[in-house]
């Protein structure tokens, strides 16, 4: 069984991609990893470690972007061999999807990106499993066109991740029928439950957040049928070079997985 099977046949447990939003250094990484990995072994959850190697979309040129493409690529494929755990990074255009795919499991297509037909085909063209995030424009029903390009060209192994809805120029929202919507594609269907609080295209050029809620909508998420969580987690948020101002606190997420894990038991009790 290949691990896209594993993820989308496991019906008692929820999976969880998670790690932090980007590799800032050669050691952070791995404390992450090691963590989560415990967790998730001891609450019996399938685990993705997630880093993007490289951040494209970056409100300003002064932002941080990464530590090279190799370099950081290089560490991914280190903490999979290290803690024997599949892991999970993004693509900004077709040309990355070849490289990116020597060292992971999973390439992510960011929400902004996700109708971008060539990314689409070149990531499917990988054979590797091709995570979607639904567009923070776009509804759960049309996300039925995004599976079809990545089905149509060769790949059955598609996943799909909600991360909320603009709501004005500031604000995101979550609409939690988007998750059964998008399981009509018969596909895995994963919640972003910490981009989707975030506060985007504020003044100072940096999104902000709104991290309390993060239990709030990872409860609903696995309530409504979600079949994986998606959660960025860093030591320290307020020091994270990128989306710190919505990551959860790696020393909460033992808490909020134990949480998760006893709604999840509920929800298989009334199906």
């Amino acid at each position: 069984m290949n691990l896209y099977q594993k993820l989308n046949n496991d019906k008692e447990h929820f999976f969880l991609l998670a790690g932090p939003c980007v590799i800032e250094n050669e050691t952070m990484p791995f404390e992450i990893a090691e963590e989560l990995k415990k967790i998730s072994e001891k609450l019996s959850i399938p685990f993705v470690f997630k880093a993007s190697y490289r951040k494209a979309n970056r409100s300003r040129l002064d932002s941080f972007t990464g530590i090279g493409d190799e370099k950081a690529l290089k560490i991914l494929a280190k903490i999979r061999q290290e803690f024997d755990v599949p892991v999970v990074t993004d693509i900004h255009s077709a040309d990355e999807a070849a490289m990116a795919a020597e060292y992971v499991d999973i390439l992510q297509i960011p929400a902004f990106l996700c109708r971008q037909t060539d990314i689409l085909i070149a990531a499917a063209k990988t054979q590797k499993i091709v995570n979607i995030k639904k567009g923070q424009f776009l509804s759960g029903e049309s996300m039925q066109y995004v599976v079809e390009k990545v089905k149509e060209s060769g790949n059955n192994q598609v996943m799909l991740t909600d991360r909320g809805t603009f709501f004005g120029y500031q604000d995101l929202i979550v609409d939690v029928r988007s998750i059964p919507a998008m399981q009509e594609n018969k596909v895995p269907v994963i919640m972003d439950i910490t981009h989707s609080l975030q506060k985007p295209n504020q003044v100072a050029g940096v999104s902000g957040g709104d991290p309390k809620m993060i239990e709030t909508i990872a409860k609903a998420a696995i309530a409504v049928g979600a079949d994986g969580i998606f959660m960025e987690t860093h030591p320290n948020p307020n020091e994270a070079k990128s989306d710190g101002k919505n990551m959860l606190q790696l020393s909460q997420a033992e808490n909020l997985l134990k949480k998760l894990v006893i709604l999840k038991q509920a929800v298989n009790q009334l199906q």
